[in-house]
């Protein structure tokens, strides 16, 4: 701006005078460098929140009189340039004046700090401080406004963006082949066959949804990419990681184009064949330790879902018994509960362009069944359901086990076939000691599937008739008092006496397994007062060093 503009601009907020965006002040030589920091981001994040071009701080000023009384702030030549690096080191994310305008009035010099507003999504700290405005006073940017700055993002879709300098020529020929195959198959009952095949390449990239009037999308690098094109989505890796853990480890990193890659991953699974034999039968129930459908299911919904202004790759990694899928953005809409029974539609997608170009290709379904299909088709193969754990903010992990926790559970899914999704998931949370509401314990009990005291459910007897071993339900199965007496009665009838540590030998392992071990010793405790006051046993040593025996009278009886 020239002298006259800035003149204008002046006397403009001289007369609006002090609000959320602008603020004058005197300026004198010994100005705060950190004040003037704080002041930065106090004006930078109220300007992103009033969507602002611009917020303005003025030396020169009196802050009462609104007179022009000129300011002597840093004179000495370079003085401002250096205070902009000073600025620049202080801010977190690194911002600084976007200019200094000096401007010599017949009053006097003023300077006038022409700020940015916050970046989409980011509001502006100083020395790890964020700093906004109430009014004309300088305050601490609260929750409230830190959340409706941050929340800006959800509204940009990443995927949507043109990527400079990417041409048609940066696609992957066998990624783009794929694609038009699965878009004909997609829409077989629209088009004839052959006829996707034929299209103009950018005719097609645009009615599937990748490409913006034949201009290149982050959302078409990222599925149909050449690998080496994976730089222009810079700062974002473009990258998804398979790691194996265990005795043996390894990894690989795939790149675009996703819509191939996602396969060559899953490829690298170790995916034996497992062995279920049910009750009674003599040939086994074989399936195969991971789903396709489910692994790639459970991958393209980490691409879709991705929250990639955060810049992380995806993580796959391929434990003995499960698979880890790990991806950096939290649910977007709603919980995974939500999705079980496959009836909420999702209304909002974090990258809406993406997502809809990933259903033209038949990667994802838009319409929130993904997650009722991996349950049940794992149902359906008899192994646990897949677990999410939400508990890092702003991510997620999801684990789809590859083996059996509990044989009785997998047993049950084999033998009963008539068994809601409502119970599945209830026994399933049973088999991994995990707790269940109190309606889910009621339904179990009526329909006879768990037997035991909260918390320690397990499966019940009629169940373990049919599908568990007669071993494992007598293990544990809990056994009524008498059987555990005469135990101890015919102990002490042979070998005349016992302490505590030879009682615990004999009885804690015959008491249930669904027991814990201190429930199996305040047991046996329990067990010990009973024929004490019933005048079975006594002890006839002390209370830390006891000496059970049978009772006399008990004696002259047996």
């Amino acid at each position: 701006m020239d002298e006259q503009a800035l003149t204008q601009l002046l006397h403009s907020l001289i007369e609006r005078w002090e609000s959320e965006v602008v603020e004058f002040k005197r300026g004198g030589k010994g100005f705060s460098t950190s004040d003037l920091g704080k002041y930065l981001s106090a004006l930078a994040n109220e300007a992103n929140l009033r969507a602002c071009e611009s917020a303005w701080l003025v030396f020169g000023i009196d802050d009462k009189t609104r007179h022009i009384l000129g300011s002597e702030y840093r004179q000495a030549p370079g003085e401002l340039d250096k205070l902009k690096m000073q600025i620049a080191d202080g801010t977190e994310p690194s911002i600084t004046f976007r200019d200094i305008h000096e401007l010599e009035t017949p009053e006097g010099r003023v300077l006038m700090f022409e700020i940015p507003p916050a970046p989409m999504g980011m509001p502006i700290a100083w020395l790890g401080h964020y700093y906004a405005r109430a009014g004309e006073s300088l305050t601490g940017l609260g929750l409230d406004k830190q959340d409706a700055i941050r929340r800006q993002t959800d509204a940009t879709d990443w995927s949507v963006q043109l990527v400079p300098n990417a041409t048609l020529d940066h696609l992957d020929p066998e990624a783009v082949s794929k694609a038009r195959e699965s878009f004909a198959k997609k829409y077989a009952n629209r088009f004839e066959p052959g006829e996707v095949m034929g299209w103009p390449l950018a005719t097609f990239l645009d009615r599937a949804k990748l490409t913006l009037d034949g201009k290149v999308t982050r959302a078409a690098l990222l599925l149909l990419g050449k690998e080496e094109a994976a730089p222009l989505l810079s700062p974002h890796p473009a990258q998804l990681t398979w790691k194996l853990e265990g005795p043996e480890r390894a990894y690989q990193h795939f790149g675009p184009p996703f819509l191939l890659t996602t396969t060559q991953l899953y490829q690298r699974i170790r995916n034996i064949q497992l062995r279920l034999l049910p009750q009674d039968e003599l040939l086994p129930v074989e399936v195969s330790k991971y789903d396709q459908k489910i692994v790639l299911e459970a991958l393209h919904n980490c691409i879709a879902h991705q929250d990639y202004g955060r810049n992380a790759r995806v993580v796959v990694i391929e434990q003995s018994d499960r698979l880890v899928f790990d991806n950096e953005g939290s649910f977007f809409e709603g919980e995974p509960g939500d999705y079980l029974e496959g009836h909420r539609v999702p209304k909002r997608y974090r990258n809406p362009f993406l997502t809809q170009a990933m259903a033209e290709l038949n990667m994802i379904d838009t319409m929130g069944y993904g997650i009722h299909d991996m349950y049940s088709r794992q149902a359906k193969r008899y192994l646990p359901l897949p677990d999410y754990d939400l508990s890092e903010p702003g991510a997620v992990r999801l684990g789809i086990y590859g083996g059996v926790v509990d044989s009785a559970y997998s047993r049950l899914l084999i033998q009963k076939t008539d068994l809601t999704l409502f119970e599945i998931l209830a026994l399933d949370r049973v088999q991994k000691r995990l707790p269940i509401s109190d309606e889910a314990v009621r339904r179990l009990r009526h329909a006879g599937l768990i037997e035991g005291r909260k918390p320690n459910f397990h499966v019940s007897a009629r169940v373990a008739g049919a599908t568990a071993s007669k071993a494992d339900y007598i293990r544990t199965r809990a056994q009524d008092d008498e059987f555990y007496a005469k135990l101890l009665t015919d102990y002490l009838e042979k070998f005349g006496q016992a302490n505590r540590a030879d009682i615990n030998e004999l009885l804690l392992g015959k008491l249930s397994e669904a027991l814990s071990y201190k429930q199996k010793y305040n047991k046996i405790s329990s067990l010990l007062t009973k024929l004490r006051r019933r005048g079975v046993i006594v002890n006839n040593g002390s209370d830390t060093s006891p000496c059970w025996q049978l009772a006399e009278s008990f004696q002259r009886k047996t």
